[in-house]
């Protein structure tokens, strides 16, 4: 789950949590009826995180596929990128112009919309028992459900792994590690000979939260976290806390640039790993095809990848997998509450879901039978069976905290990279987020 800038993504933060997403154009939450005729007349607008010049075709062939197939109907998508979705979404909800199908995160970030009631309640068409929502891995349906209700399509899966060269790892006699110490001395061995261990950019401040959330998940038990998550329970008491900065800190020191790596972009780290001049890069499974391609000097079957090894000691759980499915909400204003649906039950057929599976896309489809590994990069296949294996998604802890509480982590963090802040002063300043929040 990528965003904008620091400085912005800030901002926007704050601001979404003063209009608390709810003023709404609809008055109450409307609920899809599965038996609705669907006519194939008028216009949808699509909000979308495909915006990169790699992942744009996807929805821009779906949405011509769809008019030919419907010619008294006409789709136009504002495809957003990674940077900024958030702010794109913050300007429509702001204006009360939230399009027919938006892009949304689960956790907090989704349940925003819900409680401004601007999503519809799509149990009777996607919840338990539906023929729709069968079709999904149930994992994926389940991480959009709220108070009971789903009021999320999840179009793919997502989860972070350390994409690695093997190259580079043979040729110093390195291999996967088992454990938090053998990746830093990994790192150690990997910066005498020269080369950056780890290419990180945390320009746009969310990179760095990536490692954290993490590293919280092996560092403090999951029952902890959950309590945490909910500023009327948090008390971010737990010393797992600490200890996770402590970490982070280790693999700053160790194993990147140190405070230099908030004046990078993610998208300049990135590139660094696929030009070769970064032995690993942490990143989504969803970013695999671009790290690795045709096109790029680190070739697909030099591109590994492993977990972030957990410590040794972690009090939390060594099994657990910090990701969550993305997926797409329909705005209780639209007009035509049928013929979104309809859209998106085009958009996740199995063809279509094996198509967004495959290169050049590479996002792990949430479609049972919608990864066909004869057409998908290998390192994607195995990244979703780790996904299948773990035993918990630790989310993303810009959406799933308060947006008070994801800010403090954002602005904190990046303060404790620049070597401003000590771990201790991160965990407080999240802590009166938290109670302020509550």
């Amino acid at each position: 789950m990528m965003k904008r800038s620091f400085q912005s993504l800030t901002a926007i933060l704050a601001a979404t949590s003063a209009l608390g997403w709810g003023v709404a154009s609809a008055a109450s939450t409307e609920v899809a009826d599965p038996t609705a005729a669907v006519e194939h007349q008028g216009h949808l607008v699509v909000l979308t995180k495909f915006g990169m010049q790699r992942l744009a075709p996807y929805f821009e062939a779906l949405a011509q596929q769809y008019e030919e197939m419907h010619p008294g109907v006409t789709v136009e998508l504002i495809q957003e990128d990674d940077d900024s979705i958030k702010g794109k979404t913050k300007t429509l909800v702001a204006s009360n112009s939230v399009p027919d199908i938006y892009f949304s995160w689960t956790g907090t970030w989704g349940g925003n919309f819900i409680r401004g009631k601007r999503a519809v309640d799509l149990t009777p068409v996607v919840g338990p028992g539906s023929e729709w929502g069968k079709t999904f891995a149930p994992a994926a349906v389940d991480a959009f459900v709220y108070d009971g209700k789903n009021y999320g399509i999840p179009l793919y899966l997502d989860a972070k792994f350390m994409g690695y060269s093997k190259t580079i790892f043979a040729d110093l006699g390195l291999e996967e590690p088992e454990d938090l110490d053998a990746m830093l001395n990994a790192c150690d061995t990997i910066k005498d000979a020269g080369i950056t261990p780890i290419s990180f950019g945390n320009k746009e401040a969310w990179p760095g939260i990536h490692y954290i959330g993490q590293l919280l998940a092996y560092n403090v038990p999951r029952e902890v976290l959950e309590q945490d998550f909910d500023p009327a329970t948090a008390e971010y008491s737990h010393p797992g806390y600490v200890a996770a900065l402590e970490q982070f800190g280790q693999i700053l020191n160790r194993c990147t640039i140190g405070a230099g790596v908030n004046g990078v972009s993610y998208q300049n780290a990135i590139q660094d790993l696929s030009d070769g001049r970064s032995a690993m890069y942490y990143q989504e499974i969803i970013e695999f095809d671009n790290a690795a391609s045709a096109s790029t000097k680190l070739s697909p079957q030099d591109f590994g990848f492993f977990a972030l090894p957990a410590p040794a000691d972690a009090a939390g759980d060594p099994d657990a997998l910090e990701g969550a499915p993305e997926g797409y909400m329909i705005s209780s204003a639209s007009s035509n509450v049928p013929l979104a649906l309809d859209f998106m039950k085009f958009v996740t057929s199995q063809d279509n879901a094996k198509v967004l599976s495959s290169p050049p896309y590479g996002q792990p489809s949430a479609v049972v039978g919608g990864s066909d590994a004869a057409q998908m990069s290998p390192a994607v296949v195995e990244g979703l069976q780790s996904i299948a294996d773990a035993s918990y998604l630790m989310q993303w802890l810009d959406t799933v905290n308060h947006p008070r509480v994801a800010a403090a982590w954002l602005s904190n963090l990046q303060a404790f990279i620049g070597g401003n802040m000590s771990a201790e002063d991160v965990v407080t300043e999240v802590r009166e987020a938290a109670a302020a929040a509550s």
